[in-house]
């Protein structure tokens, strides 16, 4: 399911599902100097991105699954938010959405996280079978997908 829709968020977004981009619904257009401004936004993304990826090393999997060694990584990236790379996916994927200004390209965006956050529900459920207890303390300190959000308490 959230193959699909992640997927689904990345047609919308990039637009293709059409060939014809004038005929999008345009919500707004940035004065180009915003829309630059996305750019580096949007690479911040997917460099915290690339940096959750380098700093799991032999853990990381596509798949939700046990790997040797398995264990909580509470370091790096991780030490911010317990979903990483899919925090930096959506940061992009807003900024994307921003500096496109249109109606499929906000709902792209809105599709696309909505994906990555039913994986990541999927992956918890996964590491509190496999890890207990210090998944649940990691879970405790460190907020789901948005940073230094520690208003609520993780189920």
């Amino acid at each position: 399911m959230y193959r699909l829709l992640a997927a689904a968020g990345v047609i919308l977004l990039f637009g293709g599902y059409r060939h014809d981009f004038r005929s999008e619904l345009i919500l707004w257009r940035l004065p180009i100097a915003a829309a630059w401004a996305m750019v580096p936004i949007a690479a911040g993304g997917f460099a915290f991105t690339w940096w959750a990826r380098i700093h799991l090393g032999r853990l990381w999997s596509a798949n939700v699954g046990r790997k040797t060694d398995h264990r909580v990584v509470d370091t790096g990236p991780y030490g911010l938010v317990r979903h990483p790379i899919y925090t930096g996916i959506t940061l992009a994927s807003i900024a994307t959405a921003a500096m496109r200004g249109t109606a499929a390209g906000i709902l792209g965006a809105m599709v696309m996280t909505f994906g990555w956050y039913v994986k990541a529900r999927l992956e918890e459920g996964f590491l509190r079978a496999e890890l207990g207890a210090a998944y649940d303390a990691y879970a405790r300190r460190i907020p789901m997908l948005v940073p230094f959000l520690r208003g609520r308490r993780a189920r």
